[in-house]
């Protein structure tokens, strides 16, 4: 996997932690700020009415049922399918 470099601007207390934080680690921080930062910014268009439920998984870059987690976890009530239906009935 080809890599870039990037050359970021921090306040000196974030700096000063991060560089003594491993290059893994910074990644893996990136990574999964950069996951929960799309799913909260489509959870708040769909709760706004703005994209359907549909549009805010394929928006953050996860299923649907992923994505239904991650509302009900946040008090946001996603639609039901049928097939969502059966297995919280069973």
């Amino acid at each position: 996997m080809p890599v870039q470099a990037l050359t970021l601007t921090l306040p000196p207390s974030l700096a000063k932690e991060l560089g003594e934080a491993s290059e893994e680690f910074v990644l893996e921080l990136l990574e999964r700020g950069l996951r929960e930062l799309k799913i909260e910014r489509a959870l708040k268009r769909y709760a706004q009415g703005e994209i359907s439920f549909g549009a805010a998984a394929h928006q953050a870059g996860v299923s649907q049922d992923e994505l239904a987690r991650y509302a009900y976890a946040r008090g946001i009530e996603p639609p039901f399918s049928d097939e969502t239906l059966k297995e919280e009935l069973a």
